[in-house]
């Protein structure tokens, strides 16, 4: 596995910063926070549900949406500098692992586009793959990067209020580029866990 020594990754802090107050936001959402579970575990908690798809996801307009991402600069828990690239909207919409998604996980996975950035924010455990796959020789030229991470989304009752919350983990899937930088490539393996009622 490649090493980047002090000065390489000191220039890429320097950029991070620099691109974070300038870009800033791109999700225009108010209803993301982070919180901490009684463990100390910390969870992306989104509010609201933007992909309702009672007859499915409509996965062109998720992509559409996580279009507004591109070009953003993220940072990991562990301060790893993530970007995303141009790929990102089209994989995470339409890999083969998001074809195989049916019911809630589908529509919890089009629904945590909304709380990317604080996904990436409370990502930890990271660990390192091999690239294996020739179809990926430059763009994970250096392997792929999982990170574990949590999110919650919302269930409302008849009368529109929310009533409790739905707990999913979930993986984040980061190439490591012939360039050295690190890109959000997609999120799998999205399991649920646990419903909560609200406050708790």
């Amino acid at each position: 596995m490649l090493t980047y020594g002090k000065k390489w990754y000191t220039m890429k802090k320097q950029e991070f910063f620099k691109r974070k107050l300038r870009g800033g936001r791109k999700n225009m959402s108010n209803t993301i926070e982070i919180i901490e579970n009684n463990d100390g575990i910390k969870i992306v908690r989104i509010n609201g549900i933007h992909f309702k798809g009672k007859r499915g996801i409509d996965w062109k307009a998720v992509r559409n949406y996580l279009k507004a991402y591109v070009g953003e600069i993220y940072e990991t828990a562990d301060e790893d500098i993530i970007y995303v690239g141009t790929d990102f909207p089209a994989e995470y919409s339409g890999s083969r692992y998001t074809r195989k998604l049916k019911g809630a996980v589908a529509k919890a996975k089009a629904n945590a586009s909304q709380g990317i950035q604080e996904m990436i924010k409370i990502a930890n455990n990271k660990r390192h793959v091999e690239n294996n796959d020739a179809r990926h020789v430059r763009n994970a030229r250096y392997g792929w990067y999982r990170y574990d991470t949590r999110f919650e989304l919302p269930v409302f009752s008849e009368e529109g209020d929310i009533e409790r919350y739905n707990l999913f983990r979930a993986t984040i899937l980061i190439r490591h580029a012939s360039n050295g930088n690190l890109y959000l490539y997609d999120i799998v393996d999205i399991k649920k866990e646990t419903s909560n009622s609200l406050g708790s």
